[in-house]
């Protein structure tokens, strides 16, 4: 069954829900699924916007060929090449052989990587302030290099003020039949999802994306169009603003992240006992992750939410717990940097935890130490409680600042 949805008088979201794949990029959990986002102008020439992932290929075509109403596609803008979002193309070409193909040079370039097409005359290369007319509508093309490929551009709908923003201002999470980011309570239904998959996917690239923003500001947007989650119309400034922050690596809210792993029971022990006497000190914004248990995804993104960070860990092999050192490598590579860090360390015999994950966020830029480090041998004892209240006074103090 075709279904569309009309976003202005001649522009049309036209994309699927995938609620059957577990983990976007083989990687990260989907337990609300996702949506492939492409968008239809119909203008004197008409335009296609991005296609859609192969998973949802039948659904993607059926509302295709029910906007076009018997119309051949006159453009296909190419934001970006990645398989979700191009892997029609191919397709696309055959059934409609007049068809142009819009994108940077570093997207035909991947093109010829992805798929056996043979441009020719297709190929219409785009740069930064280029400009296609199709009637009454004018796209501006704008530059958007490592948000988060190379090839990424944005384009501009002067007429309508639309910015197709590829996968910048994504979420994570199927539409169900809610277009709208106003048509849902976005903040409590899926900014978490959307700071998940900014951190996750994006995260790396903070300049890049703070150098598109800087672009942005000079365009009258009255309208956000992704890649993946809903279309924003309403609140812009809102979520701007949460990729401003996000972008420049600054916290979103003052509050504790406590990542920890245990074999035992003995350093999880450590862990409540500290989140309680926070708790007593006045600290409310607390959260606690399992690192053996909770997916990475959640944990990066609530440490790109929280101002401060917990890291315990036991001593293994002589140095980190194995799922503890995968979170930290993964916090270096995303670029995770301006948060307050203490650290708690387990070992029966040579605890070493605490060495080797200093070693690796000292390699970050701006982290902030909270002290003293806490170094437990085997549990917790009575003798050890000064030295944790100490450190509790600490992190309420920074937190509080």
């Amino acid at each position: 069954m075709k279904y569309k949805r009309k976003i202005t008088n001649d522009t049309y979201w036209i994309g699927a829900d995938d609620r059957r794949l577990n983990l976007f990029e083989n990687i990260f959990p989907l337990p609300y699924g996702v949506s492939y986002n492409s968008y239809v102008v119909i203008d004197e020439k008409t335009v296609l916007l991005d296609t859609a992932d192969v998973s949802v290929r039948e659904q993607f075509m059926e509302n295709l060929d029910g906007t076009l109403e018997g119309r051949t596609i006159d453009y296909l803008i190419i934001n970006h090449m990645e398989p979700d979002h191009a892997a029609l193309i191919e397709e696309l070409c055959e059934l409609y052989p007049e068809m142009k193909l819009v994108g940077t040079a570093m997207t035909f370039t991947m093109m010829k990587q992805f798929f056996e097409i043979e441009t020719g005359n297709r190929a219409v290369i785009v740069k930064e302030g280029d400009t296609l007319c199709t009637g009454k509508h004018t796209f501006s093309f704008i530059m958007a290099p490592m948000v988060h490929w190379p090839e990424v551009m944005v384009t501009y709908d002067n007429l309508t003020k639309i910015l197709f923003s590829a996968d910048a201002f994504g979420t994570f999470g199927a539409l169900n039949g809610n277009l709208f980011s106003d048509d849902i309570d976005f903040e409590k239904e899926l900014l978490n999802e959307a700071r998940r998959y900014y951190a996750n996917i994006v995260g790396k690239y903070g300049p890049q994306v703070q150098a598109l923003l800087k672009k942005a500001v000079g365009l009258d947007i009255e309208m956000i169009c992704p890649l993946h989650g809903p279309v924003w119309r309403k609140n812009i400034d809102y979520f701007i603003n949460k990729y401003d922050l996000w972008s420049k690596y600054e916290p979103e809210e003052k509050g504790v992240v406590i990542a920890y792993a245990s074999m035992y029971g003995h350093t999880a022990s450590a862990v409540e006992t500290l989140a309680v006497k926070l708790s007593e000190n006045g600290i409310s914004n607390i959260k606690i992750f399992d690192v053996s248990k909770t997916h990475m995804s959640y944990i990066i993104s609530e440490i790109f939410r929280a101002s401060t960070l917990v890291i315990a860990s036991p001593t293994y092999n002589m140095g980190i717990y194995p799922p503890m050192e995968a979170l930290i490598h993964d916090m270096k590579a995303l670029n995770v940097q301006n948060r307050k860090v203490s650290i708690i360390e387990n070992g029966s015999w040579a605890p070493a935890a605490a060495k080797g994950i200093k070693k690796i966020l000292d390699e970050m830029a701006n982290i902030d130490y909270i002290e003293p480090f806490i170094t437990i041998k085997s549990s917790l004892k009575d003798d050890q409680i000064q030295n944790l209240d100490i450190l509790t006074e600490n992190i309420a103090k920074a937190v509080k600042l």
